[in-house]
């Protein structure tokens, strides 16, 4: 395999150095070809998500068809002044001069996706590469295999081969992609493979973007409109793939005197989303595979966690489903409450004041999405002042990452780099600095011997000096040629 991965990547630098792949004319030929491919084969892709985590229909279409389309429309619109030099103030010291930032690709990327929205977070860094005018290599996730053989079926058929290619494959195969030289690699998925990935590019000085996770917090205040508010987590928890999103809220933060009216109103909403038996629910996503249920069962199976359930808990391995599952006060030294959980369950933290939540959430890891929902301005204001995350939505959950004129990424455990929309462009472009002169604007203080005369106009010029330049214009101090 080793061999068949280094001889596929020498082949797309090939092709990169041809020229190919930097016209304007070719990057959108392909991203076209990709709202085709979307548009023709909508039906295809819902039936892989199906297949591989029994998502929802609408949920794919929502969160994952349309994301991915919308997406390319708005790299097609941009591509052109995207593509454009930015020209930027020229100095003093340069003068006469023109200097200018150009957007240019970095060669050859390898794109490494992730299982838990396998089409989305696949296709979109592919077009954010695209786009920049880059080869590609996408390297689908193994444990999502409907929709990795989709992609290794489908985009051939659709973008240039000679520049865009799919690796299918495991643990070995990655490997292998990983021994190679590339120009980025562009990550998505857990924090113990980012490390892998992060030490394997750096033996190239290889360049990385990780798309990671972490315990993304809920504070709830008591002054909300409750039922909305409810509404929202509910759906930004279980209406995204049970809990298995990156962005889905981990746990939840409220006061002690405020909990049971939450609780109380996370039931009724629950139930009418889902039923009384949530189990046989088709609008809720199955846990990925038997290793992740188990994974996700065993944090409630601890003693000390199982009697904090509130509401839920049910499972069914057969189904490989979790019902949506809420738990109140857990011990903080439990693994439910000290890692990443990734799944249906949703803790809920008491403090006795609501502001006390924010240092409790800045005592942990960077999360890659942290929400509010109140209507206390100060305390937005606090929040937004003093929280470090990768993204955050007050009033609603998920919805950022909607807005392509929003950077999404993480920061320090929850990744390195952001994507979307003009960002994906950023991503996988190097800013090239260009500054053009002609032969005239000559000073002679520049050059050698450094006169004291020489040293006032130099210093001049590095301070700004209206004088000093027109001195050094006019070429003093007088030097014989």
């Amino acid at each position: 395999m080793a061999g068949e991965v280094a001889t596929l990547a020498q082949g797309l630098r090939a092709s990169f150095r041809t020229g190919r792949t930097r016209p304007a004319e070719w990057r959108a030929a392909q991203l076209k070809s990709l709202v085709r491919m979307i548009e023709e084969k909508e039906e295809d892709i819902s039936d892989a998500l199906h297949a591989d985590l029994a998502k929802p229909r609408m949920e794919s279409y929502l969160h994952e068809i349309s994301l991915a389309k919308g997406a390319c429309i708005f790299a097609l619109k941009g591509l052109k002044n995207w593509m454009k030099p930015d020209k930027v103030p020229a100095a003093i010291t340069t003068f006469p001069s023109t200097a200018t930032i150009v957007p240019e690709p970095l060669g050859v990327v390898l794109i490494i996706s992730a299982w838990n929205y396998p089409f989305l977070l696949s296709i979109e860094p592919v077009i954010g590469a695209i786009a920049a005018g880059n080869a590609v290599v996408l390297k689908p996730s193994e444990i999502a295999p409907a929709t990795s053989s989709l992609f290794a079926k489908l985009l051939p058929e659709y973008v240039d081969g000679s520049c865009i290619k799919v690796v299918e494959g495991g643990v070995s195969e990655t490997t292998s992609l990983l021994e190679q030289k590339w120009d980025k690699i562009f990550y998505t998925g857990n924090g113990n493979i980012a490390r892998i990935v992060m030490a394997a590019a750096a033996k190239h000085l290889t360049p990385v973007a990780l798309e990671l996770g972490g315990k993304c917090p809920v504070i709830v205040d008591s002054n909300v409109d409750l039922h909305v508010a409810v509404k929202r987590i509910a759906v930004g928890k279980w209406g995204c793939n049970n809990g298995q999103a990156c962005i889905a809220p981990d746990y939840i933060i409220t006061t002690k005197a405020f909990v049971t009216e939450l609780v109380a109103s996370l039931k009724r909403v629950l139930i009418r989303f889902y039923g009384e038996d949530p189990l046989q629910s088709e609008d809720l996503s199955r846990i990925v595979n038997t290793n992740h249920f188990r994974r996700v069962t065993k944090l409630i199976e601890d003693k000390k966690v199982a009697d904090k359930i509130v509401l839920g808990g049910q499972t069914d391995e057969k189904q490989l489903k979790i019902a949506p599952t809420v738990l109140v006060d857990v011990p903080l030294d439990t693994e439910l409450m000290i890692g990443e959980i990734f799944g249906p369950l949703l803790p809920i933290v008491t403090v006795e004041k609501i502001e006390e939540s924010i240092d409790y959430i800045n005592a942990g890891t960077k999360p890659l999405a942290a929400y509010l929902f109140t209507k206390n301005k100060k305390l937005q204001e606090d929040f937004v002042a003093n929280v470090s995350a990768g993204g955050m939505l007050v009033n609603d959950v998920a919805l950022h990452l909607t807005n392509p004129h929003l950077p999404f990424g993480g920061v320090g455990d929850s990744g390195i780099g952001s994507y979307h929309g003009k960002f994906s462009f950023d991503c996988f472009s190097h800013k090239k600095a260009v500054l053009v002169r002609g032969f005239g604007g000559e000073a002679n203080a520049r050059y050698p011997p450094y006169t004291v005369e020489k040293q006032k106009i130099l210093r001049g010029l590095i301070n700004g000096s209206f004088f000093a330049l027109i001195l050094a214009l006019l070429g003093f101090p007088r030097e014989k040629r």
